[in-house]
């Protein structure tokens, strides 16, 4: 129905005062608010001065008597002005091929002189009807991505180098789409904190967005954590479950460390990507999922494919777009900035009085090669701050003093500074393969991911 509140506005355009004095007559019955133009130039003017629910115009102006070309050529300009104007065309030459043209160059409708009341009046009413429809669309859409854009700023994302900037233009181009995106980097070099960008900035940012460790999952809960299930389906089922996916259902599911699944694993999560379907534990119900999937890994995953240890078939329905962090060494001019952010996080955390940095913990935080990457930096800043006297954090704090090669004297460092240092060197060698990395140091996997946390890797 016409919005009640406010008469619909109609612009009426025609050459000739009799026809402008029938139809604005005929329609303040029907009650429109009329205001009427009688060249091609006086309408543009007016749809550029103000919003008009409706155009009913002529196709024949001044120029000649028949070909409509005058109409036709304002057309363009017209949906350029506003592209939500219903317009409705009207001739005393009407043909098929004119009124194709005419819906061609944007016009919505048309009608012939001589014209009938109703069908004019109908054809009027139903324009404005889905101009104005199409109208609140676009002002909830505009509303929305602003939303958006605030929500994903509220995700901070420090990132001033030049390393860091085509990433940055990447996560906008692909933060509003409902396309799959793998991040992949280093640990701890912000894959998780990218994937709350993404959530915030796209049209699912007021849902759910659902993390999972799929490296830590086990063979025996892995579809029970991601799909749920029935009670009664194995002996510790006393309830149903809802899975990862059913809670992310309208929302976006983080699937970190996606390349230490199993083989069995991956099948379980294709079938799923594939389909859009799953169904519980011991439930031979299938229950559909929207979901919009953002993974991530450390790993080489196409090395893998070609190892044999990754569906290739799995890695094209995970990185429909790939995004790749650089580490922090790559992107040393983010350092002061990032420590900065931390300093002032943690300082107010903790309720010390710090301002800033000596210039000999600036030098430290430079040096350092950064194995653990950002999150090796705030937990060192955090320690930092706890560590300080002063009204400012002094290298001594840091606790980061290098030798030549850049690594901190073995001497100098605590027994749990030398295993974190070991297993971020089995990572690296290995490529950031926890399965491969726990085998050389003589974990067990879920040991080493135990420790990992432990020491913010």
């Amino acid at each position: 129905m016409i919005d009640a509140a406010t008469r619909p506005r109609l612009l009426v355009a025609d050459d000739q005062p009799a026809i402008l004095d029938a139809l604005r007559l005929l329609l303040a019955d029907e009650g429109f608010e009329v205001e009427v133009a009688r060249t091609p130039p006086q309408i543009l003017q007016a749809v550029q001065a103000r919003e008009f629910d409706a155009l009913l115009m002529d196709l024949n102006y001044a120029r000649d008597t028949t070909s409509g070309r005058e109409g036709l050529d304002l057309l363009p300009a017209l949906q350029a002005a506003d592209g939500t104007l219903p317009v409705v065309v009207m001739t005393a030459w009407g043909s098929v091929e004119g009124a194709v043209e005419a819906m061609r160059r944007g016009a919505r409708d048309y009608v012939e002189k001589p014209w009938d009341d109703a069908r004019l009046v109908a054809t009027l009413r139903t324009q404005v009807e889905l101009g104005q429809a199409l109208r609140r669309t676009q002002r909830l859409e505009s509303e929305n991505r602003t939303l958006r854009r605030d929500a994903a700023k509220k995700v901070e994302m420090i990132a001033e180098s030049a390393a860091m900037q085509p990433v940055l233009r990447l996560m906008e181009r692909v933060g509003p789409s409902d396309a799959n995106v793998l991040v992949t980097g280093e640990h701890g070099s912000g894959k998780e904190l990218v994937a709350h960008w993404l959530h915030a900035a796209s049209r699912r940012a007021s849902r759910a967005l659902v993390t999972v460790n799929m490296g830590g999952l086990s063979e025996g809960v892995f579809e029970s954590e991601l799909f749920g299930h029935v009670k009664g389906a194995f002996t510790d089922a006393k309830t149903d479950r809802v899975g990862r996916f059913e809670l992310a259902d309208g929302g976006t599911l983080f699937l970190d460390e996606i390349g230490n699944m199993s083989m069995p694993q991956q099948a379980k999560l294709l079938r799923v990507l594939q389909t859009g379907e799953m169904e519980r534990v011991g439930s031979s119900r299938s229950r559909r999922v929207d979901v919009r999937v953002v993974s991530a890994t450390n790993a080489d995953v196409r090395g893998e494919v070609a190892a044999g240890r990754f569906r290739e078939d799995l890695l094209y329905r995970l990185n429909t777009v790939e995004i790749q962090l650089p580490p922090l060494r790559a992107r040393r001019e983010d350092v002061p900035v990032l420590a900065a952010h931390f300093l002032s996080r943690h300082a107010a955390r903790y309720r010390k009085p710090l301002h800033g940095f000596a210039p000999d913990a600036l030098q430290v935080l430079l040096a350092h090669p950064w194995p653990g990457n950002v999150r090796e930096l705030d937990h060192a800043v955090e320690r930092a701050v706890l560590m300080a006297q002063g009204d400012t954090v002094r290298a001594v704090d840091l606790a980061l003093r290098v030798d030549g090669q850049g690594q901190a004297a073995l001497e100098d460092m605590t027994l749990e500074a030398v295993e974190k240092v070991l297993i971020q060197k089995a990572l690296a060698r290995w490529g950031g393969n926890v399965s491969h990395a726990a085998r050389a140091l003589g974990l067990s996997r879920s040991a080493l991911y135990r420790r990992m946390a432990d020491y913010g890797l």
